[in-house]
């Protein structure tokens, strides 16, 4: 019997949509619902009410099983059995009373079917409660159906969905026929491409986590989604996110899924495109007044939605700019519509999660298995914390008073009770725990919740657009408010107050509980423990180290150990730090010297270009077209001195094989700045796992040596060097964070330099002589 298995919620939502997009102000229902109104509302239900009721039925409509589920908010077992469904709003209750919320209705009903079905009841309450955000009112709405009325509802509601469930069992069957005749594309692997690959597909068969350090250069990317795919093609898995911390890994990803695409599987796959880049719109303008594409698009997508995917199995950009024409939506939205018809996903880390964009269809159907592999995983740390991390302008605030008309007489209120609860406040630059900000936070939840009027009736108001912003970003601030914990602080500066997030473990570990498996995976995950603490590992997770499968005999490591590079010492090392550069790069070929800084790395770069002539350097703000002209200076034939900063764009993604690139400097051990906020990270994890400068400052820094160090060997028939200048690489604990595999030569001069790098040259030059011998 062929099955299809779906969530009343993802259900209700394909069969019944319709109407505009409005971004203009989201509906309130997808914008608060669930900020603590089902947890008040479901307090005050009596003892005969049952609360997140999950449920499930199978029903079979010609030939095809539908398995569907959900959580009813709650029911009342009495007599009369009711099934109550919580919805949260800012609109006026009276408003809501005269109004028929088809959606709402109609997954209330599938509860109450599925309910009375599995207790053979004739007939079943069912009822919307609507809880009132600011007043905290409360509105019930009850009607009684016959289980023979849900039955038709429930039944029909399935027929409509029928036409697309035969599209994608038939799908199905041949998407893995495909995948089993799949080999991999390559004549055989390379080292350590086997062992990531069969680690990774052990992985999604035990349903568990594994954090891996596999050396750059080995090719990641089609050893990690290789074996996924193989998984899902004998049932393990129903989807995958490659998830990427930047357009190049993007890029990687999508080469790799595109050479198995020409190898003839047939895999449904969409590689998401930000809303900005995606827009066919003359501006970008998610409203039915200022966007055709917008007016209608829920009337028409469902068309659009059938239409690509009987024509492509690969859902580009181009090819979704070119349906979202032809039925006029948004593509944008399509393109996030079409996720649920993708077998295959690469995004960003923000669909996954960050809390305000992540991708909620996927983690409220429970029957969906998924599977998440997180490139570069050692981005995701301060990635994380900034995701979890919100702030609130006061300047914002006191337009924001300027702006909203006087009749909107609550809102004002609110705003003029954040601005007195502002200044209550100590004087900036202190960071307090959540209690000192209460007054202060409950007024900017009472402000967000009480412009509700505002942004639905007055939207043609000049300025509409800017408290627009001002009011996402407050919403922002209180989405935070919901995770904060002892993990988190409040700081106040003279014009702001910001929440900083310290430690994202216990929210990626609840995160980590929707996927079925998860894959972490990077060059640079030492000490590999560090990185599962801090992205939610549990006592199950697995870890593995692949070895380097290139010759240690290819990379030389030169390391000054005289030069001290802290803050203090900089200035007058400058002219030794350039003439070791000058010994470095004597021979004609390409080269980057990477700084812990910008400022660090112009006052070099200045010195430099007066002493030795031409180099180039990396600007702090960079263009794409400027990052590609950038990386065109290092051809087979030149001779490229370029500056770069450690953790910026040229540091890690990018590819210089061969020639391309002869060698790095690494200029210090890249720790971040002494700053005030990472001194409080310093604080929190001494106290929490009492590691606290190594995981504020050590940990960080290194991570950015390893990764601009890993530019130099990325093909096994690369040859390159790598200099290290700062004495604290010869010290604990930096030394014992370089990689194994390193054959380090310390040298204190020129002399000595210049010793080691000419006896590395002969050995090229015998073995290349050895090579042509044979």
């Amino acid at each position: 019997m062929k099955e299809v298995r779906i969530s009343v919620r993802n259900l209700i939502e394909f069969v019944k949509r319709s109407g505009d997009i409005d971004r203009r102000f989201f509906s309130n229902k997808r914008a608060v619902e669930g900020i603590r109104a089902h947890q008040k509302v479901q307090r005050e239900y009596s003892k005969d009410f049952l609360t997140e009721v999950f449920l499930r039925t199978t029903e079979e409509i010609e030939g095809i099983n539908f398995t569907v589920e959900g959580r009813a908010d709650g029911i009342e077992v009495t007599d009369q059995v009711t099934v109550d469904e919580i919805k949260s709003t800012t609109r006026e209750l009276e408003d809501l009373e005269k109004e028929e919320n088809i959606m709402h209705w109609a997954q209330a009903k599938c509860y109450a079917y599925i309910y009375a079905k599995d207790h053979e009841l004739d007939e079943i309450n069912v009822m919307l409660t609507y809880y009132q955000l600011e007043s905290e009112e409360i509105l019930n709405i009850k009607k009684t159906f016959s289980f023979g009325e849900l039955r038709d509802f429930f039944m029909g509601t399935l027929v409509e969905y029928l036409e697309f469930s035969k599209r994608i069992v038939e799908w199905k069957e041949t998407r893995d026929e495909s995948i089993k005749k799949l080999k991999f594309p390559f004549k055989s692997f390379r080292k350590g491409q086997r062992d990531l690959s069969v680690a990774v597909y052990n992985t999604i068969d035990d349903q568990n986590k594994l954090f891996v350090e596999a050396p750059t250069g080995i090719g990641k990317s089609i050893s990690t989604i290789f074996p996924t795919i193989k998984a899902m093609g004998e049932d393990k898995i129903d989807k995958a996110f490659y998830l990427v911390a930047r357009s190049t890994g993007k890029n990687a990803a999508k080469d790799a899924l595109e050479r198995l695409l020409n190898k003839k599987l047939r895999l449904k796959l969409t590689i998401v495109t930000a809303k900005d880049k995606i827009c066919i719109n003359d501006k970008v303008a998610c409203n039915p007044k200022d966007c055709p594409y917008a007016k209608g698009h829920f009337d028409r997508v469902n068309d659009a939605i059938i239409d690509i995917f009987d024509a492509c199995d690969n859902f580009t950009r181009e090819n979704i700019e070119k349906f979202a024409r032809l039925h006029m939506v948004c593509p944008f939205e399509y393109q996030l519509d079409l996720l649920d018809f993708s077998d295959f996903i690469v995004c960003d880390y923000n669909y996954i999660f960050d809390p305000t964009v992540y991708l909620k269809r996927f983690f409220e159907n429970s029957m969906l298995r998924f599977t998440l592999l997180v490139d570069e995983s050692h981005n995701l740390i301060e990635r994380g914390r900034e995701m979890y991390s919100a702030e609130v302008s006061i300047p914002d605030l006191e337009r924001l008073r300027e702006i909203l008309p006087k009749k909107r007489k609550a809102a004002r209120k609110h705003l003029t009770n954040a601005l007195e609860e502002f200044q209550k406040l100590n004087s900036c630059k202190t960071f307090h725990s959540y209690e000192s900000f209460i007054g202060f936070n409950g007024e900017v939840e009472k402000t967000v919740f009480s412009m509700n009027d505002f942004l639905t009736k007055d939207k043609d108001q000049e300025n509409y657009d800017q408290v627009l912003d001002i009011y996402f970003s407050l919403f922002n601030y209180i989405k935070i408010l919901e995770y904060y914990n002892r993990d988190f602080v409040s700081i106040k500066d003279e014009d702001k107050i910001r929440i900083k997030s310290l430690d994202i473990a216990p929210i990626f570990q609840n995160i980590l509980r929707a996927p079925r498996s998860s894959v972490f995976f990077s060059a640079t995950l030492n000490p590999i423990k560090y990185y599962g603490k801090l992205l939610g590992a549990d006592e199950e997770t697995s870890y593995y180290k692949i070895e380097s499968p290139f010759d240690p005999n290819n990379l030389l490591v030169l390391r000054n150990n005289e030069i001290s590079t802290v803050y203090r010492d900089r200035e007058e090392s400058i002219d030794e730090i350039i003439e070791n550069l000058r010994d470095f790069s004597q021979d004609d070929g390409n080269y980057i010297f990477f700084f812990p800084s910008y400022s660090y790395m112009e006052a070099v770069y200045e010195r430099y270009v007066e002493i030795d002539g031409e180099a180039i350097k990396q600007d702090r703000e960079m263009t794409e077209g400027e990052r590609e002209e950038f990386l065109n200076n290092f051809t087979f034939s030149s001779s490229t001195k370029a500056f770069a900063v450690m953790g910026g764009v040229f540091s890690e993604g990018i590819d210089l094989i061969g020639e391309r690139l002869r060698g790095v400097a690494i200029i210090s051990v890249g720790l971040p700045g002494l700053s005030y906020e990472r001194n409080i990270l310093k604080s929190h994890f001494q106290k929490k796992y009492s590691r606290g400068y190594e995981y504020a400052y050590i940990y960080p820094g290194m991570i950015k040596v390893i990764q601009s160090a890993g530019r130099v060997i990325r093909t096994e028939d690369d040859r390159g060097k790598i200099l290290l200048i700062d004495k604290r690489f010869s010290l604990e604990p930096y030394k014992f964070l370089l990689p194994d595999n390193w054959r380090i030569y310390d040298f204190m001069n020129s002399v000595e330099i210049n010793e080691i790098l000419k006896k590395f040259e002969e050995e090229k030059t015998n073995k290349s002589q050895k090579h042509k011998g044979q």
